[in-house]
């Protein structure tokens, strides 16, 4: 049964060694990440799942690995400090195995003290209509006793002329529709999500959110955004939900 959520966004830019000179700039991000990744954490739950954008659907190996390499840092993830694993920070020879959304997952876990043990990884491809997220979410949800999900992904890219995706007169309203049901918990808002328009819009969390919302349909949440904003022309969204049975 899930017993909490945290949902955050995966730029790269969010680790400090790629954002460089503008590091600065998403502090508030990575605090209100590292803020939400803890009251997930703090759920005390059985198991850890963890849910992000990838090639196909299906678990990662707990042994995956993933690099910033392509971003312009050699940074292995799980970084060796960490636990030690034959991560060499993505070479020709071994190149990384996890998508961007798992990494960035992963070194959010590991900024944790201390860091997070290995949780369940889990990809979902952008084909991936509404009901199949909604039926891995719930597949998801019962895989223990008590589950804690941590929800990676970026809404739209498109809402400024110097975006990723150029400006798009749909994004703004797209985006705040995402961030009402985050929210408000409102499962049925974000299983209604159009695939073809969150293509369009370049949204990258649109399927993991749809996860999130089959894993908890038909409970009853506390759930706060605690970050919403665009800068450079894409939308991040951190928001928290906790059981209501946690609360009380």
């Amino acid at each position: 049964m899930l017993v909490a959520a945290a949902v955050c966004p995966h730029p790269p830019l969010l680790v400090p060694q790629l954002a460089a000179g503008a590091a600065a700039e998403l502090d508030g991000l990575r605090t209100a990440c590292d803020a939400a990744v803890a009251s997930v954490l703090a759920a005390d739950a059985d198991l850890l799942v963890v849910v992000g954008a990838a090639p196909t659907v299906g678990p990662f190996p707990s042994d995956a690995c993933g690099s910033f390499a392509p971003y312009g840092v050699h940074i292995a993830i799980p970084t060796p400090t960490s636990q030690p694993r034959s991560c060499n920070g993505g070479s020709d020879s071994e190149p990384p195995s996890l998508p961007l959304s798992l990494a960035i997952a992963r070194w959010l876990l590991e900024r944790q003290d201390p860091p997070t043990p290995d949780p369940l990884l889990f990809g979902v491809s952008a084909d991936a209509d509404a009901a199949r997220c909604a039926s891995l979410g719930a597949a998801l949800a019962e895989r223990a006793p008590r589950v804690a999900m941590l929800v990676m992904g970026d809404a739209s890219a498109r809402r400024s002329l110097k975006g990723p995706g150029y400006l798009d007169e749909r994004a703004a309203p797209y985006d705040e529709a995402v961030a009402r049901s985050l929210a408000a918990a409102d499962t049925a808002g974000l299983l209604a999500l159009d695939p073809v328009l969150s293509a369009e819009l370049l949204v990258a969390g649109r399927a993991a959110w749809q996860v999130l919302a089959g894993a908890a349909q038909g409970g009853s949440w506390s759930a706060e955004v605690t970050f919403d904003e665009a800068p450079y022309g894409v939308t991040y969204l951190v928001a928290t939900w906790t059981s209501s049975a946690e609360v009380a």
